[in-house]
């Protein structure tokens, strides 16, 4: 099986502490704006998804959205989802932390391109 999102260790270990303070967690991939495109991360629930959004799997238990034609652009990449010092979205849980989600990818290989259908 071919995760399409996946988390470094230090995103899993700063995901578990937004979960003692936050409850259950939910991330969506920001396509742009105030937030460039940064993973942002809500309390699960707080975001309304909906048709035009595509679940591409879960990191530390969270369900992981991104818009859907925004997925197009991405889909032949996997997301690798670290963390970095500085200040993150400023609707995403992690801003109080001096810590933000950072997206990093890499190609798929055609094995793996196969194996997802494209």
């Amino acid at each position: 099986m071919v995760d399409k999102v996946k988390a470094t260790e230090a995103t899993l270990e700063l995901i578990g502490k937004l979960k003692i303070r936050h409850g259950e967690l939910m991330f969506h991939q920001s396509g742009g704006c105030c937030d460039g495109s940064s993973p942002m991360c809500y309390p699960n629930g707080d975001l309304r998804i909906g048709n035009s959004d595509v679940l591409l799997g879960t990191i530390g238990g969270c369900p992981f959205y991104i818009a859907k034609d925004q997925y197009e652009y991405w889909k032949h990449t996997q997301l690798i989802i670290d963390v970095v010092d500085g200040r993150g979205g400023m609707f995403s849980l992690e801003g109080p932390e001096g810590k933000r989600f950072l997206t990093r990818s890499r190609v798929f290989s055609s094995e793996e391109r196969q194996q997802l259908g494209f």
